[in-house]
């Protein structure tokens, strides 16, 4: 174990150390937890891999359907012509 030097903003410090002492634990304990798991998420993320959903006929989606814009994709499954 290393002993080291970290500058906090006199908030965020007020912060942990109230709620390591609600946790009943040292701060520097907060403080470890909390790195070990935003370095545990960025690893996850780091290998997730992409994944590839099966299509039938087409490849991709039809000219004009946008994906993110649920409100105009129900229009179009319903049959209704948003462009009006």
């Amino acid at each position: 174990m290393r002993r080291t030097t970290v500058r906090l903003d006199d908030q965020l410090l007020k912060e942990d150390k109230r709620a390591a002492a609600e946790a009943g634990q040292s701060l520097t304990r907060l403080i470890e937890e909390a790195l070990q798991e935003t370095l545990t998420r960025r690893s996850s993320r780091e290998r997730r891999r992409r994944i590839r959903l099966p299509t039938y006929g087409r490849e991709g989606v039809l000219p004009g359907v946008d994906l993110d814009n649920s409100g105009a994709l129900l229009d179009l499954m319903e049959g209704i012509d948003s462009s009006r």
